[in-house]
This record gives structure tokens, sequence and C-alpha cells, in this order.
């Protein structure tokens, strides 16, 4: 798992998650409109708007707020109009950061994620600087108690999946991107728990980080960037030691 990957995982599992879930919520509803606009209402024949409604489901979002946020997505309901803006920079020691937005003022957003940038050690980029050390794939979780490796891997491949991936605590189906969906379906018909779905960035090569210092810039920098408001993702190519991660955690 990259790094970055890792490092979410920890930080969901601290309490003061729990304060932000008014936040997490604005996220959220933010995605189901813009997919909304983008595909269409119905989440049958929309594939990202079905992954951001089980997304919402799964953080106990109220069925009447996903409801409005698909109508201001179709139309059917005055609201903001969002656009999808993503910036690229570079971190401490030179780690690759992808940063994606939905936003409403994209000057607003643009001068916060710059100043984020700055204010922890890294400088923004200009567009592509960082995006080809990265591959867009489907990335489908599973844990490791309900199923064996091999049968995964065998279920995964018939549905079409390209790879299966050994984790600490879950396996991951990877998938091209168009393939998300179908596959995730095919492996619940096959019986297989299914954490969650989503398209991701992978980094293709990584830049480890040894030291504690530069470690404790860069996750005050990608933690920043999590916590505005208009950044709904964020991707990195860190690596770092299991023990170190623990001392920043």
């Amino acid at each position: 798992m990259a790094g970055h990957s890792k490092w979410h995982n920890i930080r969901h599992k601290k309490a003061k998650m729990d304060a932000k879930r008014g936040q997490l919520f604005t996220k959220l509803l933010r995605e189901i409109t813009v997919a909304a606009k983008q595909g269409g209402g119905d989440p049958e024949f929309n594939p990202r708007l079905r992954i951001a409604i089980e997304k919402a489901k799964k953080a106990n979002m109220p069925i009447e707020n996903i409801e409005r946020a698909i109508k201001r997505g179709t139309g059917e309901l005055e609201g903001v109009t969002y656009e999808e803006v993503v910036y690229e920079g570079y971190g401490p020691e030179g780690v690759a950061i992808i940063v994606e937005c939905l936003t409403d003022n994209r000057n607003r957003t643009t001068s916060e994620v710059r100043h984020l940038f700055s204010k922890h050690g890294g400088n923004l980029g200009s567009s592509g600087c960082v995006s080809f050390l990265f591959e867009e794939k489907g990335v489908i979780t599973v844990p490791k108690e309900s199923i064996s490796e091999e049968e995964l891997f065998e279920k995964a491949v018939e549905a079409g999946a390209e790879d299966v991936v050994t984790e600490d605590e879950h396996y991951e189906v990877r998938t091209e991107p168009k393939d998300l969906y179908s596959v995730k379906e095919e492996l619940e018909k096959a019986g297989v728990i299914i954490e969650k779905a989503e398209l991701t960035r992978i980094p293709t090569t990584t830049v480890e980080i040894k030291d504690s210092e530069t470690a404790q810039k860069l996750i005050k920098l990608l933690d920043a960037l999590e916590d505005s408001d208009d950044v709904q993702k964020v991707y990195s190519n860190f690596e770092m030691s299991d023990e170190l991660m623990k001392q920043l955690a």
C-alpha cells in the first residue's frame, strides 16, 4: 500500500475524526451533486453516482439529504454549481501530490491550496507536473478475514479484475477505471464481502521518507489539504516505515 493510503487509514481511526462528520457530509454531498449533474440522477445508469451514494449511506447520511443533492445535480432543485479542479505539486523531499477539488469559486480554492502548500514546506506546481507518476485505477477493498487470497484472486479475475494486492488488514482488487462497478457487482454476486469501492490514483514510483522531522512536515501538509472544505481527495507517493507512521499517529 502506498504510504499515503496507509496514513489515510490510520488517520480515519483517530477519535478526532468523529468531530468532522459535518465536513464529511459536505464533501459527500458535493460529489453526489456533481455525479448526478454529469451522468444523470439514476444510479443504475450512473456508476459514479452509485459509488457516491454508497459512501454517503455508509457515513449514515439521511436519505433525504442524498435525494436533495441528486435533485440539485439534475436541476430539479436550485443550488450551487460546482466545478472539478485538479492541482498538482510537491511536498517535502519532492513528494508528488495531487489534490482533487470540487469548488464553486476556483480563485478562492487555488489561493487556499497554494497557501497550504507554502505553509507546510511544499509548492504548488503546474498542471501535469506529477500526474504522470500515478495510474488511475478502480480499487475494491475486501476484508482479509472474509476470504482466502487464492479464492478471491480466482473470483476477481473471473469478474474482470486486473490484480489482487494483499495489504496489512485487507485485500485490494484492482481494475481499470471503467470496469470498477461491473467487477464489484460480479464479486458481490459471488458472495464476496466488500468494504468499499472507489476510483483512485496509485503511484508508479515512490519517495521514501526516513526522518521524523520531514515526515511530520509532510503529514501536516497532507492533513491540512484533506481538511480543506473544497478538497475531495489527496494522493501522494511517499513511503515510510510502519514504525515511523505509528509515531506520527
